[in-house]
């Protein structure tokens, strides 16, 4: 596939797609962008990143530059206790299916390509039996897009044309190189652009930018007359480490006070911005992070941030991309953006992966390597814990909600809610009825609609979390909680929300009350 570049970005473009799909030529950016018609439905944008932490952008308290997300929250909603399902596979099976993941077919992780086919709640890819909110918007007349990370389905009958999406252009696995497709360890990273395996070319490819850039490219080339759905599922920032030279030279130096001073300014901007209570006070180091005073080769390691950091801030130019193309269609007005996170920002290493060349400098093509669980601590700020796990560092998420015909600007929402609920919010305000007790079908999560509108919204219903044997249960402020083969753990997060006061050893009816809930549902959806 013929590809090249434009502007001073250097930014990977698809074009040859309009040749390929039958598209008219991309309309020209205008001063005044066109209005559509008040009766269309309402577009729905959701833009998901791959292992960031709850404190990783400027609206929720970082130093990281990310002024257009900033810019939706500013003139949208921020949620303060929007939660996901800890680990990417079943993050993104609750997304598309409004179902909890094991109930989608996603209970741990994806199959690989070659493994034999199973059934049942760990199957590894998506359940026949549970819709797609692609395939549920395309009955009233939706045009349904995906750029990025698929990861619920290696097999090509599994791929995302198969379940509903128009169009796509992405990686289907998990991690890979942002410059090239790695093909070893006996799992190819398969790329795919619609029903087709993909390469990337060997120069000049950054997976950020191609994702960002098929994304504008679905949008300019929308028919007038009809709603979207776009899915963006972006890599970034999931290990490896890998970003522009550009990118990473605007966080030269800022990294070399090291994570114990990040961590306490990223706390003190999220009290300021109300993110949480001005009279708290920040939970100490984990005793698994050693103090910055004491750490050995502190350039490498601020080196890792800095690139980090780096691919935060090219995700939010691609997104700022996307939204002026949104723009420019005169859709923003009535275009619901929501923007969240898979899981909370991860510990894992990744030196055993044996991919790294260590003779190339961190963020370049060859080299392999995470940021690892002392920055993870500081993404996950102030919160407990990280990816896997389903203590708040791992299943808290920044959500983001932007839709100026509906939503009040500046808003912030403190009741929990789930990713889960947005297939349900989805069908809302697409006009479609949600499934009710149709068995397979019925979806777990509840419409967000009535908090876009600043109306009464039940914030008691119980969610659930199970990934690899750690467990919990959420109604309201009460929390239990426990890591594998451990003991429950009870939390009010009124007041501790930073899980530090465990309460089961007073409150043995709450925990038993709990704890019998947690049991029902886990029967039901089939946890082991």
């Amino acid at each position: 596939m013929e590809a090249f570049f434009v502007n001073s970005k250097m930014k990977y473009l698809i074009f040859p797609f309009m040749l390929l799909m039958g598209c008219a030529q991309a309309p020209e950016t205008v001063d005044e962008p066109p209005m559509r018609a008040p009766d269309r439905g309402p577009n729905i944008v959701i833009i998901m990143a791959d292992d960031m932490g709850y404190s990783d952008l400027g609206a929720y308290g970082s130093e990281i530059a990310t002024p257009n997300l900033d810019s939706l929250a500013q003139n949208g909603m921020r949620f303060t206790r929007f939660y996901n399902a800890a680990r990417c596979c079943p993050t993104r099976a609750s997304l598309l299916t409004g179902m909890y993941p094991h109930k989608a077919g996603m209970g741990a992780m994806v199959s690989s390509v070659d493994s034999p086919l199973k059934q049942g709640p760990y199957q590894g890819y998506l359940s026949d039996s549970a819709s797609t909110v692609a395939e549920r918007l395309k009955e009233v007349g939706y045009n349904t897009y995906m750029s990025g990370k698929w990861h619920v389905g290696e097999r090509p009958e599994h791929w995302p044309r198969r379940r509903g999406f128009d169009r796509y252009f992405g990686l289907i696995s998990g991690a890979s190189s942002y410059y090239e497709i790695i093909k070893n360890q006996n799992r190819v990273r398969q790329m795919v652009l619609e029903d087709s395996l993909w390469d990337p070319p060997e120069e000049g490819f950054y997976m950020t930018d191609a994702i960002s850039d098929y994304a504008v490219e679905c949008i300019r080339e929308n028919n007038e007359g009809q709603p979207y759905l776009l899915y963006v599922a972006y890599t970034a920032p999931h290990w490896p480490l890998h970003a522009l030279p550009e990118d990473i030279a605007k966080y030269d130096g800022k990294y070399d006070i090291g994570w114990d001073s990040i961590r306490l300014q990223r706390f003190r901007n999220m009290q300021r911005l109300g993110l949480t209570g001005a009279a708290q006070q920040l939970p100490g180091r984990a005793t698994t992070v050693p103090a910055w005073g004491q750490q050995d080769n502190k350039e490498d390691w601020a080196k890792r941030m800095e690139v980090y950091a780096a691919m935060i801030d090219r995700m939010d130019q691609g997104i700022g991309d996307i939204v002026e193309a949104i723009r420019n269609n005169g859709d923003l007005e009535n275009t619901l953006i929501l923007f969240l996170s898979d899981n909370g920002g991860s510990s894992e290493s990744v030196t055993s992966r044996g991919l790294n060349d260590p003779a190339r400098a961190i963020g370049t093509r060859g080299s392999y390597a995470a940021y690892r669980e002392p920055w993870a601590h500081v993404s996950n700020t102030p919160y407990k814990k990280y990816k896997k796990w389903v203590y708040e560092g791992g299943i808290a998420t920044p959500m983001i909600a932007h839709w100026p015909k509906v939503i009040a600007p500046g808003s912030m929402e403190k009741k929990p809610a789930h990713v889960v609920d947005i297939m349900a919010t989805s069908l809302e305000i697409a006009g479609i009825s949600t499934p009710g007790t149709v068995p397979g079908k019925s979806l777990d999560g509840k419409s967000l609609l009535p908090i876009f509108k600043g109306e009464a919204f039940d914030s008691t219903r119980p969610i659930y979390w199970e990934h690899l044997g750690n467990k919990a249960v959420m109604v309201d402020n009460w929390k239990l909680v426990a890591e594998k083969d451990g003991p429950w753990e009870l939390y009010n997060l009124h007041n501790d929300r930073f899980e530090q006061n465990d309460l089961s050893g007073k409150m043995q009816p709450k925990v038993d009350s709990l704890k019998s809930l947690y049991i029902k549902w886990a029967g039901e959806i089939g946890v082991r």
